[in-house]
């Protein structure tokens, strides 16, 4: 599910200082116009220059055209998911979603007359499965489906959407589904659009719902990872009941367990026949293109398609909430709590004002809950949330208790910030820096080709106004403290509200979707469609890459003994700028926690909310950060706050000053953070690769036990920033000021003379080489397992960067690569899966190899035999190759490093002790490789190797016998794991 926040694209002008208002307000106003035979509208002064059009059969276009990449980035969009599903099959549009890349009769066939009436059979053979009650007819039945399903398998041309996708250069394939949105998302480069649109076209034409039983065990994984996370449950719960009558709360995206084990792809197909249709569809995109070029192209492509009428969706007013609902989930996370409110949809003016208000609760600065509850550190977390959707929206307020809290105090604490909020007890200037800070962020987010066409895409599947979307900052500069005390006590109150609380404990009510028996399908890498061949034998003019020159790219200076690194902004208003040091926690522990202390200090003349507001008025942030061997120092905002938002850092940085009692609260906060993070999945998986990597003693548990962190004082912390403030460091800036206007602006972040603090030598951790079979295990309440391959291997060297790149996107990347087509595509293994070959970070570090699978844990055994014999044998396929090769370059070809990336691409390539771009190596070598180059590579570093098995998982659900197969066994408890 995604939260939709109403954000708008805004003129790129800039505030002048704190005291002045942006420049003068523009005027949105649809306007139509015409060129090369199709009339459009546009809307005035709109930033992304959009053209929206409408053809003959309803289709709808948006187009916003934009020079700084040779890439679209491409949306599209039916308006049509979860709420519109058939009651009776929940979770359909989902499965719809993952059937689009399955092929058509012209492509993913190997002769489709032969697999036709195979899938026919399976048709009814689905329907005759859905209809029957008796559980011993069930699996006579589905061993039919399975039967017949592997003899049409055998006419299947598994993946040939992504292959043709990967073989034009294609990022990011995906789709997501949503309440009413169905979205499937491309990034391509820009000389293969009469490519892209010749397979979508045809995707959208005719789709064939083979290899289905396969896939719907993929969706059997995926809502068994949903029942599994607790986040998801909660807003299930919190839907459920803000939402009565409405789709939104009476089923789920994915759909109920007892609907996904009784599919009809009769009803799929009714339901595509329904919705996809060109007049409920829209083709967004934004990029390097010519939009009238472009229109036509869209228009030839898809003319086929007839308009036909959509069913309205209507539903039931919800009834007014007068008492406070409660809900209760449990979970292995630790606790949270949910405060939902609902409102408006998305068309209505109260919805755009309620990101505002949800703005003045929390903005991450200066918002109530911001400086109430989280800077004074009453809870651990906590945040407001809006989520937009087209018939109603939610104000969704999220606590986290600190140690030794109620669910229900926390509940209570949030309630008082929305007291406070009614009765107007908020600073005067607060909306205006919000916008302020608004229209920062919208000239940042006018940067990107993705949050452009998502922008667009989104006001589209949710039928709102573009002018009105985008003259919503504006508007919110007529808006008054009174506005919203008046909108606060209409919406919010003591009573009209959802509390779903996330308690910590076992869940006797989740049943998992339970593993069909699937005999595994063949994979056909050999043989390819006509229509894949044709489609790769239309012409596409190169693209020619463009390489980083490091001496000519960037501006290198000194500020007395601080190096310099500087790029030029020659688009925006906008700057970052970074003090980077070369120390971290493994030098001194105090650091990581004193990075975070310095968000509850103030300095003898302000205090930490103090601190907060400047920085927010500026429409500023800072950020400090300390890795293992590195700690940063970052700013960011508008170049006319410049000097201002340095001097803030700076002074905070020197001149912060003991605070017992935030210390103590912050201490308390930390030990609670800890233990939550024991109760996390991800951070134990990440624990136990630590442990993999390094050993026993290693950089995840190097940290203060409980013990430790009593013994220490708040004055250590801050003597270890100002120490900070003290040392040698390097700056990187990018912004519109050269490196000479930087340095007469740029006061030196030491500030008295003398010798630089010179920061100790601390820990040092050294990779261990892989030598025997080990199992890492920790356990986990659960009902997936998962399961993380690792080996150390040699250390860097620059010569093997192209073989490198190239094995990774044919063996373990993406959709088309062997791994998943074989674990998932194939054999049904896992949702998600993967392998790759690591490139260290710095050239004193080895490479490594790791692979990941997340299954059901009754499919555990499988899925580890599947994973092995792919890394022990590397599969050959001659068209894999050639389609790995062509992402590759093209990629390389249509990517251009720009703006900050440029500095970070330069720190990066130091670290590995390379002066050139690598990627023109990668470029030049790739196209040269042979299939022997890959399978070398394998045989070295994968094949027949030792490895050591990471496994988060339930204990009982994998026998111990089938663990001690793979090697010797570690259980390891959380303290081994956390190291307190």
């Amino acid at each position: 599910m995604r939260k939709i926040f109403r954000s708008v694209f805004v003129v790129t002008f800039f505030m002048l200082s704190t005291s002045t208002s942006w420049a003068q307000q523009k005027s949105f106003l649809w306007k139509e116009a015409s060129e090369g035979g199709y009339t459009y509208k546009y809307v005035t002064n709109d930033p992304t220059q959009a053209r929206f059009y409408t053809l003959k059969n309803g289709l709808t276009v948006i187009l916003s055209p934009s020079k700084k990449e040779p890439r679209i980035q491409t949306y599209i969009a039916v308006k049509a998911g979860s709420k519109t599903d058939p009651q009776d099959h929940t979770g359909l549009a989902h499965y719809l979603e993952h059937m689009l890349f399955k092929g058509t009769d012209k492509f993913g066939s190997l002769d489709w007359a032969k697999e036709k009436p195979l899938l026919d059979k399976i048709d009814g053979l689905y329907e005759e499965y859905n209809k029957t009650k008796d559980e011993s007819k069930r699996q006579e039945i589905y061993k039919q489906i399975d039967q017949v399903s592997g003899e049409a398998a055998k006419f299947a041309l598994a993946n040939e959407y992504d292959k043709m996708m990967s073989g034009m250069g294609a990022d990011g394939t995906n789709a997501f589904t949503s309440f009413e949105q169905t979205v499937y998302v491309e990034d391509i480069p820009n000389n293969v659009i009469d490519k892209f649109l010749a397979v979508q076209s045809e995707r959208f034409r005719n789709p064939i719902l083979r290899l289905f039983h396969t896939e719907l065990e993929a969706v059997y994984e995926e809502k068994n990872i949903g029942l599994d996370n607790d986040g998801r449950k909660a807003v299930e719960s919190m839907f459920e009941a803000l939402f009565p009558n409405n789709n939104y709360g009476k089923q789920t995206v994915i759909g109920t367990v007892e609907h996904l084990k009784n599919p009809s792809l009769n009803a799929i197909r009714a339901y595509f026949n329904t919705y996809y249709v060109p007049n409920n569809m829209g083709v967004i995109m934004s990029g390097d293109f010519d939009p009238a070029q472009v229109i036509k192209k869209i228009d030839e492509s898809f003319a086929y398609m007839k308009a036909k009428e959509i069913p309205p969706y209507l539903f039931d007013a919800e009834p007014e909430i007068k008492k406070p609902i409660v809900r209760e989930v449990k979970g292995p996370n630790a606790a949270f709590m949910f405060l939902g409110f609902r409102f408006p949809g998305a068309a209505s003016k109260d919805a755009q004002i309620l990101n505002l208000m949800a703005n003045m609760l929390t903005n991450g600065s200066a918002g109530l809950i911001d400086l109430n509850l989280v800077k004074s550190q009453k809870l651990l977390g906590a945040g407001a949330f809006p989520y937009v959707l087209k018939d109603y929206s939610m104000l969704i307020l999220q606590g986290n208790p600190s140690q030794g809290q109620s669910l229900e105090q926390v509940k209570d604490l949030l309630l008082g910030e929305l007291r406070k909020l009614r009765k107007g007890e908020f600073s005067d200037d607060l909306i205006t820096s919000i916008v302020n800070n608004e229209r920062k962020a919208q000239i940042a987010r006018n940067e990107s080709y993705k949050e452009r066409a998502e922008e667009l895409m989104s006001n589209f599947t949710s039928d709102l106004d573009w002018a009105n979307e985008l003259g919503y900052t504006e508007r919110l500069t007529t808006i008054t403290k009174q506005d919203i005390i008046d909108f606060a006590n209409k919406y919010l109150n003591d009573e009209n509200y959802v509390v779903v609380y996330k308690e910590q404990g076992v869940d006797n009510s989740v049943v998992k979707v339970a593993k069909p028996t699937i005999t595994p399908v063949s994979v056909n890498r050999t043989d390819q469609s006509p229509f894949l061949v044709k489609v790769n034998d239309m012409p596409e003019e190169a693209i020619q890459p463009v390489w980083l020159d490091y001496d000519k790219d960037l501006q290198k200076g000194k500020f007395g003994d601080i190096e310099v690194l500087a790029v030029k902004n020659k688009d925006n208003v906008l700057f970052s700028l970074n003090y980077k040091f070369k120390t971290g926690k493994w030098d001194n522990k105090v650091l990581g926690l004193a990075a975070n202390y310095l968000e509850f200090l103030g300095t003898k003349n302000k205090t930490s909310e103090d601190f907060s507001k400047a920085f927010y008025k500026l429409a500023s942030d800072f950020n400090v950060s300390s890795g293992n061997e590195e700690t940063n120092v970052s700013i960011s905002g508008l170049n006319d706050n410049f000097e201002q938002t340095v001097t803030l850092i700076q002074d905070l940085l020197r001149n912060c000053v003991v605070d017992e009692a935030a210390f103590k609260a912050y201490i308390e906060r930390v030990k609670k953070s800890r233990l939550n993070a024991k109760e996390n999945k991800s951070a134990i998986m990440e624990g136990l690769r630590a442990y993999a990597k390094y050993g026993a003693k290693n950089p995840f548990n190097y940290t203060f036990t409980d013990e430790e962190l009593d013994q220490l004082k708040a004055s250590d912390l801050v003597k270890a920033l100002h120490d900070l403030a003290n040392m040698k460091h390097t700056i990187l800036y990018f912004g519109p000021r050269t490196v000479q206007e930087l340095g007469a602006s740029l006061p030196a972040l030491k500030a008295t003379k003398g010798a630089f603090v010179v920061a100790k030598a601390g820990e040092q951790f050294k990779e261990l080489p892989t030598t025997k079979n080990e199992v890492l295990v920790a356990n986990y309440s659960m009902k997936q397992a998962e399961v993380f391959w690792f080996r150390n291997s040699d250390l860097y060297n620059v010569k093997n960067t192209p073989v490198n790149s190239l094995f990774n996107n044919y063996f373990g990347g993406g959709m088309g690569s062997i791994v998943f087509q074989t674990i998932r595509e194939s054999k049904a293994l896992a949702y998600s899966t993967y392998a790759f070959l690591g490139t260290p970070a710095k050239k004193e570090n080895h490479y490594s190899v790791g692979a990941y699978v997340g299954t059901q844990a009754d499919k555990f055994n499988e899925a580890v035999v599947g994973m092995n014999e792919l890394l022990n044998v590397l599969p050959e396929s001659e068209q894999a190759l050639a389609i790995a090769k062509g992402s590759l370059i093209k990629s390389i070809a249509s990517e251009r490093i720009t703006n900050a990336a440029i500095l970070n691409s330069y720190v990066a390539a130091q670290r590995l002790g390379n002066t050139t771009d690598i990627r023109k190596s990668v470029y030049e070598q790739a196209p040269k490789l042979k299939f022997q180059d890959l399978n070398a590579l394998h045989q070295k570093e994968m094949s027949q190797k030792p490895y050591v098995y990471c496994i988060v998982a339930e204990d009982g659900n994998i026998k111990q016998e089938d663990l001690k197969k793979l090697g010797e066994v570690k259980k390891l408890d959380l303290k081994t794991i956390f190291g307190y």
